[in-house]
């Protein structure tokens, strides 16, 4: 988001027309621009924003995929965050655990975001060995993610080799990489995800961007290089023959 663009929504509680400004969300990495990776430049620059010129709003990183980033960018964890008030991590994607997020705010934070947790039925019994799974999760699968961004990178490169539209230009940060269709293509957007599938057995999303015209694929541990050969396979057969 521009800076003066945050300014321009900003709102004071002084009109009855408008909702108070309370909190500004940023994404990291960001997923409708093709997994970027946010740089700490910018995160600060938002923060620094919002406690100097906007009175102290707060700023949440919604950092699903922020290691992800860590590792794009050789960055520290720290540093991508240093400039929000609270962040999310979620360790059921690229780092691999079946399921969990962590919370990180300041204490009292922390206290009513329980306490909302508490009215949306959203508690679990007995989730040590969840925890246990995403504390193995940090400890073995982050550098790992270099792995999932090459071969995104890859999955990108061939896409464009064979005129499939690539709205980052084949440029991949991470582990996400959206396509449309080449114009010459045998299949309309409807058509490719179920037939890839049935086909071959390989699952990608679609109906993304303007018009639904755009196709998502990520890489993670449980994708490997035949898998990326047999997905790229599978789109090339049926979208060019």
């Amino acid at each position: 988001m521009d800076l003066n663009d945050i300014r321009d929504c900003f709102r004071l509680d002084n009109d009855d027309h408008f909702a108070k400004t309370e909190l500004i969300c940023l994404e990291n990495s960001h997923n409708m621009i093709g997994g970027s990776a946010i740089p700490p430049s910018y995160c600060q620059s938002v923060g620094d924003l919002a406690k100097r010129e906007l009175g102290g709003v707060s700023v949440h990183i919604d950092g699903a995929r922020i290691f992800n980033t860590s590792i794009a960018l050789n960055v520290p964890i720290s540093q991508l965050c240093d400039s929000a008030d609270s962040v999310s991590i979620c360790l059921s994607k690229g780092l691999g655990a079946p399921l969990g997020s962590v919370l990180v705010g300041s204490e009292n934070f922390i206290r009513l975001a329980k306490r909302a947790r508490k009215r949306v039925g959203g508690g679990m019994r007995q989730v040590g060995v969840v925890a246990s799974m995403g504390m193995y999760a940090l400890q073995h699968n982050v550098n790992r993610l270099a792995e999932d961004h090459a071969r995104a990178k890859q999955v990108a490169k061939e896409l464009v080799a064979h005129g499939f539209r690539q709205p980052q230009g084949g440029n991949v940060d991470t582990n996400i990489v959206y396509f449309g269709l080449p114009e010459t293509s045998n299949l309309n957007k409807y058509e490719l995800c179920r037939a890839l599938e049935d086909g071959f057995g390989v699952k990608i999303g679609g109906g993304y961007g303007k018009g639904g015209e755009l196709f998502r694929i990520c890489t993670h541990m449980d994708v490997d290089n035949f898998a990326v050969d047999r997905a790229l396979e599978g789109i090339f057969q049926l979208c060019l023959r």
